[in-house]
């Protein structure tokens, strides 16, 4: 079942792209981007971010692409986006995701501090936290949704797990990255995907194999088309789980 209980038209207009400026990666000079739970898999020690100099891992524009379902903002201060209200973990393979967030303007490049990153996702099983829809009700629930502020190097890290998949989605995070909390600052949106092998070899895993194969790829998926090839993660093994670096540089 979609997870939001709308039929295709519907999803058309609920997830319309909206493209920001060039949809092209821009590369600019900077000197030198429970359901019911099984025991959660060994999860291993996230690796801290070494903050890095923009010049160290350039200056990426990424494009900007819909919301989507379901954005609530919870104001979770917090790195370890797993847990739920109760303290359990959803369950999962790990996933620690790293943001390097820079700030492109007048054509030079710069570390942006104090800006929010908030991430979320749905779970192993195609389903998130705190919504109310045609196929489940978790209202009250906190799992996979969080917000981390960049540090001086404008560095945000995340340790979360792979997400699953819903009917007429590619696999997908959606993220958001503020300069402000009030409403009043500069507010970029987008989705990160993954490439379809590691897609394969995590859903051959509990517990996403009891949901089936997933039934949308990137190549088929409506969102993915609006610039998803330059949102894809690069993936690298960490213990039982994935680590991944994502550099974006905002133009405002």
């Amino acid at each position: 079942m979609k997870p939001n209980g709308l039929d295709e038209p519907d999803r058309g207009r609920r997830e319309v792209v909206v493209v920001i400026g060039s949809l092209a990666v821009g590369v600019f000079g900077c000197g030198g981007e429970s359901t019911s739970s099984p025991t959660s898999p060994t999860t291993p020690t996230p690796t801290p971010a070494t903050s890095s100099s923009p010049s160290a891992t350039g200056c990426v524009v990424r494009p900007q692409l819909t919301e989507g379902p379901y954005f609530v903002d919870e104001r979770l201060n917090r790195s370890d986006i797993r847990t739920d209200t109760d303290g359990s973990a959803r369950p999962g393979v790990p996933l620690r995701l790293t943001f390097r967030v820079t700030r492109s303007s007048a054509g030079t490049c710069a570390a942006l501090a104090g800006a929010f990153v908030d991430v979320w996702h749905c779970d192993a099983l195609g389903v998130y936290s705190d919504v109310a829809d045609m196929g489940f009700n978790t209202r009250g629930t906190k799992f996979l949704r969080g917000y981390q502020a960049t540090d001086a190097s404008g560095v945000a890290q995340f340790t979360t797990i792979f997400p699953g998949w819903y009917s007429g989605r590619a696999v997908h995070v959606h993220f958001k990255i503020r300069t402000s909390l009030t409403g009043s600052g500069y507010e970029f949106t987008s989705q990160l995907f993954f490439d379809e092998a590691a897609i394969a070899a995590v859903f051959a895993q509990a517990p996403y194999n009891g949901k089936g194969r997933a039934d949308t790829t990137n190549a088929s998926d409506g969102i993915y088309h609006g610039g998803g090839s330059q949102l894809l993660l690069s993936l690298a093994n960490e213990g039982s789980g994935y680590g991944a670096t994502f550099d974006i540089a905002l133009q405002y």
